[in-house]
């Protein structure tokens, strides 16, 4: 009896120890799939934006077209100017941060509100070989100031 109670206890000992190839419990369900990490956007480079540019402003649901413009940007980011219709070219503001270029002009007369002085800020990333971003403009008007949003793109002129 004592051989058959010690060969009943290897056998069991035998069924409930693990075989080194077999696969850790938490391994038998498949792990998510880890997503490749996005490239790493090419900083924004003065030099590939250097020259003149159709820009247009929109409302910022795409729909209207609110202005136009000539954008003449340069190596240097001193010396950018954005030209109005009748008007003369208007200095804007450059400052790079990785992919993209921060844009401020004005004060300025408002193209939009006649008398209203205007202030823009915004963003533009080089896509697909346009100039492509957002812009805010804050309006000083008698009482309290307002915003608008605007979706900005620009094409190369040939």
């Amino acid at each position: 009896m004592r051989m058959t109670t010690l060969l009943g206890v290897a056998l069991l000992l035998a069924a409930c120890a693990k075989k080194d190839d077999a696969k850790p419990a938490e391994s038998a369900m498949a792990a998510p799939a880890m997503a490749a990490p996005a490239p790493t956007p090419a900083p924004f480079s003065l030099s590939d934006a250097a020259g003149k540019w159709d820009y247009v402003a929109r409302s910022a649901t795409g729909d209207t077209m609110l202005v136009q413009a000539e954008l003449t940007a340069t190596a240097d980011p001193d010396h950018w100017t954005i030209l109005f219709k009748g008007r003369k070219p208007l200095p804007m503001r450059i400052t790079l941060s990785g992919d993209s270029a921060m844009t401020s002009a004005g004060p300025y007369e408002s193209v939009l509100r006649k008398g209203v002085t205007v202030t823009t800020d915004g963003v533009m990333r080089m896509m697909n070989g346009k100039l492509v971003g957002r812009s805010v403009a804050h309006y000083s008007t008698k009482g309290a100031d307002s915003v608008r949003q605007l979706l900005i793109e620009a094409t190369r002129k040939p």
